[in-house]
Formats: C-alpha cells, structure tokens, sequence
C-alpha cells in the first residue's frame, strides 16, 4: 500500500508528534508499505534517523508571506522554490520568526479554508504532487494542516485521508477571539470530509467527539507507541547511588507543570532527614517562557537547591539515554490533559517509573502498564 503521511515541523523543537510520525512511518516501511513521509512548515527535528523527504510543502516562510502580502501569492514558481527551500526555512525557524496572536489566528483560519485561503497556490502544489503519486492513503498528523483535504479529494476521489488527532484542541483553545470562533467553524467543515480519525486514548476520543461534533464510530483509538529498542537496553548502573532523583522530560513551559514539580520538589527536600534528592531537568526551552523558566531557578536557588537540580537543555538520542539511565523516576505534571505521554513510554522502556496526573492519556496508560503513580492535577500536596 502506497502511504502519504503528512506530519507538521516544529521549528527546529524537537516535539512529540515529530517523533511519533518518524516512528509510524518508519515501522510501517518495515511492514511492506511504501510510505513517504512529508514536512510542512518546518523540516521536522528528530533524535533518531530522520524519515522524511528532503522536500517540503507548505513552507512556513512562504505560508507567512503569503499570508500578510497578496504579492507573495503570484510570485513565479521558482520564487516559490526558494523560499521553501528546507534549509532556509530550518534557518529563518531556528531564529524564531514569530507573528502577533492576530496574525497567527487568521493565518490559522486561512490555512483551515485551503483553496479558499490565502495558501491556495500551496495546497494545489501538495494536490498536483499527490497526484503524481496516486496514494492509496494520505495521513495528516493534525486537523489544523487539513486544509488540502477537499483539493485533494478532487483530484484523488478514491484516495482516503485520514487524521491523527493529537492536541488540535490545545492549538485551538489557545487562538483569540474571532478566530477561534471561525477555527471552529472550519474544523467541523474539515471533519466531515475525512474518511477515519485516528487518536492515542478513548479520553481525547471523547473530547474531541464532541468538539469536532462527530460520532466515535470515524474514530479510532490507537494507543501511543514508540521505537525505544535502544531505551530498553539502558544500563542504570550510572545512577548517582544515595541520591534519589526525580527526573523532568518535557518542553519548559507552564502548561507542561515543571513549576509545580519544583515546587513538590522543595516541599519533599524539606521534609526529608536524609535531603538525598537531586532534580533533573532536560527539555526544550522557547524564549517565550524564559522568564519563567527564571523564576524557577529563582525558586529553587532561593530554597538553597542550587546545588540539587541539573538543567540539560534540548537533548538528543544519546543524550536522552544518559539522562534516563541517571533518574530514579519521571514525573511531568502537565496542567492540561495530555493527549500523547510520549516521555511516559519512553521512561517505561527504560525501566523508570512515572509519576503521572490523573487526566488525559495517564489513566488509561496506568491501567494498562502499572508502571508507576498518579497524582490529583495541580496538587503540589499529592505530587509531594
């Protein structure tokens, strides 16, 4: 079976989806299917060998100029071409080219209406390639990249597409007013025209059931996976002997929890007797959440933990080995209920528990792995 799967960049971050959709599309060339794997925005940022083609639709320069000026939308083709080069656009992402929250909700909204919006040119560039392919399945990893779906359709009426759900809503529950009234508008038009839904928990197929007012039955649940041969094959002997650590894989962001962690991090160093604990922190850090990421260092030096905690910074592979090799467990209160867990498998593989909140994907992975605790959200006394 010939296999599209259309996954979204993260501007040079590594992210969960990234990963996830490396994975697929690697296992699924491993059972027989030719499928090709595609970028849009950005290339894609993996910490294992990267399977996606050297090409890229959508180019999140291109996308953004085209959005704000109506010249960029008739510039010739070899125009087009080099500002969708990947490796100018990985250069424009890895220096963080932001827009305003205005811009960025009606790009969204742009985006959604795909022949209709600003982009038209870029989605009959993904449909005339598509075409040439002739896909017995085309895959986006998100609704919010959809847009292409009635173009596609009209040019490969007896292709099926089919969506990953897994975190549209967080995106959409983030946009501002109107946007988010029209997002909506649009995502339930897109809902209707896609073949099958595929999501990570029977949660989030009821969440998003009911958002993108769709019966379940389009929705199928596949639980999360990930290639972590390597992880199972960790030797923990590295581990730093008398000290117990906790240990924090996830991007540096408020809604990801670290700050409740520091702060249950301090409440268990202060009741301990032994004040054998150390903190590690490893993740991605946007300059939008560096003054947060500040306060929590504040925090912990103010609590006399300046010498307890580690921060990592972005890690690869190998980097991600050592440092789950170090932690005696994981825990990542995220304060929005979490539709992936990818940390959580990955820490599993490695034979280190979780200490997970009870909303989201969390439960239904305890329930099948019992590998580790839940905890009441947004309770620094429970986390404790």
């Amino acid at each position: 079976m010939r296999i599209v799967y259309i996954t979204a960049g993260a501007a040079g971050m590594y992210c969960g989806s990234c990963l996830h959709d490396n994975a697929v599309a690697k296992a699924l060339r491993r059972r027989g299917h030719d499928a090709v794997l595609i970028p849009t925005y950005t290339p894609i940022q993996t910490d294992q060998p990267n399977a996606s083609q050297h090409r890229l639709f959508y180019g999140g320069l291109n996308v953004y100029l085209q959005q704000v000026s109506p010249v960029f939308r008739w510039i010739p083709k070899w125009a087009d071409a080099f500002l969708s080069r990947p490796g100018l656009v990985s250069w424009i992402a890895s220096r963080a080219m932001g827009t305003s929250a205005q811009n960025l909700g009606a790009l969204t909204i742009s985006m959604l209406k795909g022949e209709q919006g600003n982009q038209a040119k870029e989605v009959d560039r993904l449909c005339q390639w598509l075409k040439s392919l002739n896909p017995d399945v085309v895959i986006f990893t998100n609704l919010l990249i959809a847009g292409a779906i009635p173009g596609i359709r009209r040019v490969l009426p007896r292709t099926r597409q089919v969506v990953m759900l897994q975190g549209d809503d967080i995106f959409y529950d983030g946009l501002i007013e109107p946007y988010r009234s029209q997002a909506l508008v649009e995502l339930r038009r897109l809902a209707g025209q896609v073949d099958l839904f595929l999501l990570h928990s029977c949660d989030y197929q009821s969440r998003m059931s009911d958002l993108l007012q769709q019966p379940v039955d389009r929705m199928k649940v596949c639980p999360l996976s990930v290639d972590a041969d390597d992880l199972m094959q960790i030797d923990h002997s590295d581990a730093s002997g008398t000290l117990k650590t906790v240990g924090y894989l996830a991007r540096i962001a408020p809604e990801k929890g670290l700050h409740l962690l520091v702060d249950s991090f301090i409440e268990l160093v202060r009741q301990s007797e032994s004040k054998a604990f150390r903190l590690l922190i490893a993740g991605w850090q946007g300059k939008q959440h560096q003054a947060y990421w500040n306060s929590l260092q504040t925090k912990l030096e103010q609590a006399g933990l300046a010498q307890r905690y580690e921060y990592w910074g972005t890690i690869d592979r190998q980097q991600k080995q050592q440092f789950l090799s170090q932690i005696d467990l994981l825990a990542v209160p995220t304060t929005y209920a979490d539709p992936k867990g990818l940390f959580a498998l990955e820490a599993m593989a490695a034979g280190v528990p979780y200490l997970l909140p009870s909303h989201g994907t969390f439960p239904e992975l305890h329930q099948r792995a019992q590998a580790g605790q839940l905890h009441h959200p947004g309770s620094v006394a429970d986390l404790t």
